[in-house]
């Protein structure tokens, strides 16, 4: 299927590794060009050179720096001013008791998982309505809906996230644009590599996986951890032209993690 992507500017916060790296290649795959965005040099050089090597002659740009931070948020907004698709990836997130969780490690990721995506969706809305077209989607997840014991500070950010987009996309009847959430379920990322590793001692990711969906996510359809490219199918498509209805929406690409059926 051809997502109509050619000539359309995206940026991915946080792209270089897991979904956003995937969400990055499937967009350039699809023709567009894609910002590519992490917090080192370093990091942005290995995430281009692996998008070339599963995509033809991508069209990539590169912006170093962590755009939680406010300061270097404006600076990616000075130089790029206008962009049509903006897929807000950046988040962070690790298991703790709630007991111990102290009030910084709120802050740090409601400014980490929320206030990036508010500053960059601000920063950009302005343009797209001027333009008619825009695609903002954030990527939330089951956890928004199911807030997981072990981290329930994440599982604050993400139903954050639920709010903010649904607010946004109110905002935008009638104008072309688009605001909505995309929400996986357990994802295989490199960032689940090492929070298994946390919770499983060191047993095998095989034996964890097996575990973790008789134990902790029972009601998983899929009964194993998604691809980070499964993720990425979806998210390409919201950013699309194709996806002119879908607006205000909670996507789910969860595995059937979720029961509700709303």
């Amino acid at each position: 299927m051809d997502l109509q992507l050619g000539g359309k500017l995206a940026l991915v916060s946080g792209s270089t590794k897991g979904i956003g790296l995937a969400i990055a290649t499937a967009l350039a795959r699809e023709g567009a060009e894609v910002i590519v965005n992490g917090r080192s040099e370093a990091s942005l050089a290995q995430a281009l050179e692996k998008i070339s090597e599963s995509v033809t002659r991508p069209k990539l740009l590169a912006f170093a720096g962590d755009l939680s931070d406010a300061g270097t948020a404006g600076a990616l907004v000075k130089r790029f001013p206008d962009i049509d698709i903006l897929v807000n990836n950046l988040g962070i997130f690790e298991p703790k008791p709630f007991d111990e969780i102290p009030d910084d490690d709120w802050r740090r990721f409601f400014e980490v998982n929320v206030l990036s995506g508010v500053r960059l969706s601000r920063a950009y809305l302005t343009g797209m309505k001027r333009h008619c077209w825009g695609r903002i989607v954030f990527i939330s997840s089951e956890s928004g809906i199911q807030i997981p014991p072990e981290m329930i500070h994440y599982g604050m950010t993400k139903t954050a996230q639920l709010a903010v987009s649904r607010g946004i996309a109110e905002t935008c009847a009638g104008s072309g644009v688009t605001c909505n959430a995309v929400l996986p379920g357990p994802t295989h990322s490199d960032g689940v590599e090492a929070f298994v590793a946390k919770l499983s001692g060191g047993a095998p990711f095989a034996e964890f996986e097996r575990e973790f969906f008789k134990s902790a996510r029972p009601s998983s359809l899929i009964k194993r951890f998604a691809t980070t490219e499964e993720v990425a199918n979806l998210v390409a498509f919201v950013c699309s032209p194709l996806s002119s209805a879908t607006n205000g929406a909670a996507l789910r690409v969860d595995g059937g993690v979720v029961r509700a059926c709303f």
